[in-house]
Order: C-alpha cells, then sequence, then structure tokens
C-alpha cells in the first residue's frame, strides 16, 4: 500500500462573507486571510484562478505567507478557458500565460496539482477526448486532475482512458440527481482527489441572468452545511483513495458563510482521529465544532496538530 500524503481544507480563502464567522469582523491592514487560513489547514484550493490567470507577482507573494512544502500545497483550479469556454479551441499562448503564472508554486513546491473542473454539459463524447487528450499533453507537468459531474463519465473505460493520459480523478459530492455522477472513491492516476459541493438540489441547476443575479445563484448553490453523518459517509473512500496514491486532497466547495471551513475542520477530526484548533469566531458561530475543538484557540488563526510533515496513511 502506499502511504499518501493527506491534504483538506476549502476551497478558496477570500470571501467577504467570511468576516465576523472565520475571520475577525474587524479588520485591520496587517490582517492576511490566505495566512490565517495556512495556520488552520495544510492546503487550499484555489478558486480565484478559474476565472482569471494569476500572476507570477501574485503566487510568489502567496509562497511567501504559508508554510513550506511539502507542509503547506496549493491545489489550482485551471482558468475557465480551458474548461468552460470551449466554443473556441485555446491557444498556445493561453497555456503560456496560466503557466508563467503559477511557476512560482512550482518551483518552491507548493504546487501540488492542477484541477481541470468541467460543468455538468461537458459530456463524455469524442469531441471531450478530443479535448482531454491535448489538455493531457499541455499540462502534463503539473499533474492535472479532472473534475466531471455528468453521469455519462461514469464508466469504467472512461477511467480507464483517463489513466492511459495520465489524468487523475476528482471524485465529488453533489446533489443526487437525476444523471449527476454519484459519489465513489476512483484512482485513475498519482494523485487521489475529493471535492464536496454541498447537496443543495433545488438550487444546483440555477441559471440566473446578470452578473449580479450569477453571485446570489452562486452563494445560493453552495449555501450547503453537511451534517456529521454525510462527512462520515467519505471518510473510508478518502482514505482509501490514499492508500493508492501519492499524495490525496479533499477540499469543501460549499464556502457560502465560511461553511466549508467548518466542515473542513471536521474532516481534519475525522481523519486525524483528533481533536483541532477552531478559531474562536468559528465556534461562535458553528457551536457543534466544539466538540472537537482543542482548548484556548489562537486568535490568530488555528495551530495545527500537524507533525513536519502531511499526516500519513
Amino acid at each position: 500500500m502506499t502511504h499518501a500524503r493527506l491534504y483538506v481544507g476549502p476551497s478558496g480563502w477570500h470571501y467577504q462573507d467570511w468576516y465576523g464567522i472565520v475571520y475577525p469582523q474587524t479588520r485591520s491592514a496587517r490582517f492576511d486571510a490566505l495566512a490565517f487560513m495556512a495556520r488552520c489547514f495544510n492546503a487550499l484550493e484555489v478558486n480565484s484562478s478559474f476565472y482569471r490567470p494569476p500572476t507570477a507577482r501574485m503566487t510568489a507573494g502567496w509562497v511567501r505567507r504559508v508554510p513550506p512544502a511539502p507542509q503547506f500545497s496549493f491545489a489550482v483550479k485551471c482558468w475557465q478557458r480551458f474548461t468552460h469556454q470551449r466554443t473556441e479551441p485555446y491557444s498556445t499562448a493561453d497555456v503560456e500565460t496560466f503557466l508563467e503564472g503559477v511557476r512560482p508554486l512550482g518551483d518552491s513546491g507548493h504546487a501540488g496539482c492542477l484541477l481541470l473542473q468541467f460543468p455538468w454539459s461537458f459530456r463524455n463524447t469524442p469531441d471531450a477526448w478530443e479535448l482531454l487528450t491535448r489538455l493531457a499533453d499541455d499540462f502534463r507537468d503539473h499533474r492535472p486532475v479532472v473534475e466531471v459531474r455528468h453521469a455519462s463519465w461514469d464508466d469504467a473505460q472512461a477511467r480507464q482512458n483517463l489513466r492511459a493520459l495520465g489524468l487523475s480523478y476528482c471524485n465529488i459530492d453533489q446533489p443526487r440527481l437525476k444523471q449527476c455522477i454519484g459519489p465513489s472513491s476512483h484512482v485513475t492516476g498519482p494523485v487521489g482527489y475529493v471535492r464536496f459541493h454541498g447537496r443543495r438540489a433545488d438550487t444546483w441547476f440555477a441559471s440566473p441572468a446578470g452578473r449580479l443575479n450569477a453571485n446570489v445563484a452562486s452563494h445560493a448553490r453552495y449555501d450547503y452545511l453537511y451534517g456529521e453523518e454525510e462527512l462520515s459517509e467519505w471518510i473510508d473512500r478518502i482514505r482509501g483513495v490514499a492508500g493508492q496514491t501519492e499524495s490525496t486532497y479533499a477540499f469543501t466547495n460549499n464556502h457560502y458563510r465560511g461553511q466549508g471551513p467548518a466542515n473542513a475542520l471536521q474532516l481534519r477530526a475525522m481523519l486525524e482521529r483528533g481533536k483541532v484548533s477552531v478559531p474562536p469566531d468559528m465556534l461562535r458561530h458553528f457551536p457543534f465544532l466544539a466538540d472537537i475543538a482543542l482548548p484556548d484557540p489562537l486568535r490568530g488563526g488555528c495551530l495545527t496538530r500537524r507533525p513536519a510533515e502531511p499526516e500519513l496513511f
């Protein structure tokens, strides 16, 4: 059995609705949300890179504010130009722009993997495989992980094809709706990956018109707090994936009003089989975290129990 490094954290860290819930309500010029989260978790999923490529200056700044690798790792969500804007093929310049922006993460050892997140509309078709083949070639050196959401991808041959292309598989928890891929513990490459989106079936396929409504719909889609039993369903799956991979990531994408960090702390406690430090604001907003909280949390952020290396399984 392979002993995998296991990384747990939330998706993103810069959300205005986290202040007063995850972060202190009173902000100071010295407060650093990234550094705060990096004291609570050993990984973060970069969400902003989906909307626009980060600059090298930006990612170099991230490196300076987190613990050294491999104690801390970033999983970078790929720019939507490659996964969602598929009317026109992306260019070589698009690839170069994106990779130049994330280069400091790789140079420092903090680049854990690259997430290629596809929407539910992306089906298992010949055109899809043509795109995946190109992406696999363009991002081969960056440990690419593929997330698909449509049930047409729940196919043994599809997973074998991903394995042949060197693409790792992302297992997801999403609403249990018709033609939505269900929970799994598949492994097709060196990286194990699990994403928790929440189970808001009533808002999952909301189609807003306009930027403001799009933001509201996005919050509604991810407005979900997992219960302890729902998270427990995934513990054996995560451990099973970790037993077959070099490194495994578990991220909570139900970000609305800090619910993702709360559930990520619960996952940490379950996987580490012990208590964890919880920020005081989170204890007040999510009182059930008291059951897993170490005493006297630091007000500047969490002080985790992790050793010099991430937890091994």
